[in-house]
């Protein structure tokens, strides 16, 4: 069994289709079947989140933590204890590609860190083509890139829980995570396989997070001289 985490709150607008893609994928005839588990873990929701959610043919687990490590462990725990040989992470503001688990399996690793692609810059007005030209020129979507995002991430169950899990940390629970596999010596793919796009919102649910750097950046490309911008999507270490 493979099993899809996303982690949500207040995600109704985005959630319905961030879901389709996903079972789409889950679908993919490449993967002859095997079970697909996806859980939405609704993380303090006041909005429409859980009743689209309930139309989906998928788990939803409900929380007060308005925090996305524990989020994502929540998830995880839900599909070890079933027995999932293969933990998928992605976010509410994100659309898998459909042959996303297909790629991720390929990679035979014990972890594979994705790279993302941005559906839509406009959201920041006239400053979104320079926004979009800076995100081109410093970020790398390519195979051998260091960039680690929940929203594109997997990992063996295995060796998930060799390390312990997620850290039940308000942001950058993903790095931590990929962190402390490699200390463990998990074999890491990369990788620009498995393809997602996310959004690139103004109104950014983790602080800290990816929509936090992109906030970042427009106010960075308005005082250029205020800040080294390449240092805003540096990959990680």
């Amino acid at each position: 069994m493979i099993g899809v985490v996303i982690p949500a709150h207040n995600e109704g607008e985005r959630i319905g289709a961030a879901l389709e893609a996903v079972l789409r994928a889950a679908a993919h005839p490449a993967l002859l079947g095997e079970t697909v588990g996806v859980a939405v873990v609704l993380d303090s929701c006041s909005d429409s989140t859980s009743a689209v959610v309930a139309q989906y043919p998928v788990i939803g687990i409900a929380l007060d933590a308005r925090n996305v490590g524990i989020a994502r462990a929540r998830g995880a725990d839900l599909f070890v204890g079933g027995g999932a040989r293969w933990l998928a992470f992605t976010d509410a503001d994100t659309l898998v590609s459909p042959d996303w688990l297909v790629k991720q399996l390929a990679e035979n690793a014990d972890v594979v860190c994705g790279s993302i692609g941005v559906e839509d810059w406009g959201a920041h007005g006239l400053e979104g083509s320079a926004v979009q030209a800076h995100f081109a020129t410093h970020y790398v979507d390519a195979d051998g890139h260091r960039h680690i995002h929940g929203a594109n991430l997997g990992v063996s169950a295995e060796a998930y829980c060799r390390v312990g899990g997620f850290q039940p940390l308000a942001c950058s629970e993903d790095v931590a995570l990929v962190e402390a596999l490699q200390a463990a010596g998990a074999r890491i793919a990369w990788s620009a396989g498995p393809r997602v796009t996310t959004s690139a919102r103004t109104d950014a649910r983790a602080r800290g997070g990816f929509g936090d750097t992109i906030l970042a950046m427009v106010a960075s490309l308005a005082k250029p001289a205020d800040t080294e911008l390449g240092a805003l999507l540096r990959p990680a270490a």
